[in-house]
């Protein structure tokens, strides 16, 4: 091919427009507009949250049961000052474990059961049992929720009984001092009425925020010469105004013929 050709052939393509080069994703988000647009749907944002709040504190004061706890306490070691004891103080933590495992036993649930006549099985006990041990004490706190207070500082007392007495009888040791008894509670630790009420205040407004951006993305008009530009390329050579109807101007006339 001669280089005439060449230059013929290379000048019979088509040129490509610069500005499609550069054309911006369709699905990048402005934050500059998603931002203005949030403010100009403030209202809804605000309604929905408020709707959420309301209906989360509704749902906690009226279909939630309180739960209430009491606690009682028991130290771990032996009130004898023999020399052997005096050796028990530098394992009184680890003793402390084991005394954990004995809240554990279904004997001990058991025998709970069977003096306060309980309606609950193994396993509702130990859902409501807590029994922890504070760093660098020998003591062991016996924590019991349920929804009635006078029945959580029962059954807090009565594990503590119970627990100390089997301790001292099958691991043949001194009974476990109770330090602490528990009180009946007069405020319920669940649920936190603040606390969900302030969520559903965040959820509706997430929610509408999430909203009004899929909104955003999912409306593809070009409604501004800018928008043609920023997503197409191209300039904007002429804008043509929406000429108003026979009937719109008919009533304004009317309206000023009245005025």
């Amino acid at each position: 091919m001669s280089d005439q050709q060449k230059r013929r052939s290379k000048g019979s393509e088509p040129a490509r427009s610069p500005a499609l080069g550069t054309q911006p994703a369709a699905n990048t988000i402005d934050l500059v507009e998603l931002m203005y647009r949030l403010l100009g749907q403030w209202k809804l944002i605000v309604c929905l949250a408020v709707v959420l709040a309301l209906a989360a504190g509704i749902y906690t004061v009226f279909l939630v049961t309180p739960m209430y706890e009491a606690t009682s306490t028991i130290y771990v070691l032996s009130r004898s000052d023999s020399a052997i004891n005096m050796a028990d103080l530098q394992i009184g933590t680890a003793l402390t474990s084991d005394y954990i495992k004995v809240f554990k036993m279904w004997e001990v649930h058991e025998e709970v059961i069977s003096n306060l006549n309980l309606p609950y099985s193994y396993t509702q006990m130990c859902d409501g049992l807590s029994v922890v041990n504070d760093a660098d004490t020998r003591m062991l706190d016996i924590t019991f929720k349920s929804p009635s207070p006078e029945e959580a500082a029962a059954v807090a007392n009565e594990y503590a009984k119970v627990a100390s007495q089997y301790i001292a009888d099958t691991m043949s040791t001194d009974k476990p001092n109770i330090m602490s008894v528990a009180l009946v509670p007069s405020n319920p630790v669940s649920p936190n009425k603040t606390k969900n009420v302030m969520l559903g205040f965040l959820l509706g407004a997430v929610l509408a925020c999430g909203y009004i951006t899929i909104q955003m993305i999912m409306d593809d008009k070009y409604k501004t010469a800018e928008d043609i530009r920023r997503y197409t390329g191209m300039a904007t050579l002429a804008i043509v105004p929406i000429e108003e109807t026979n009937s719109k101007k008919n009533r304004k006339a009317a309206g000023g013929k009245h005025e």
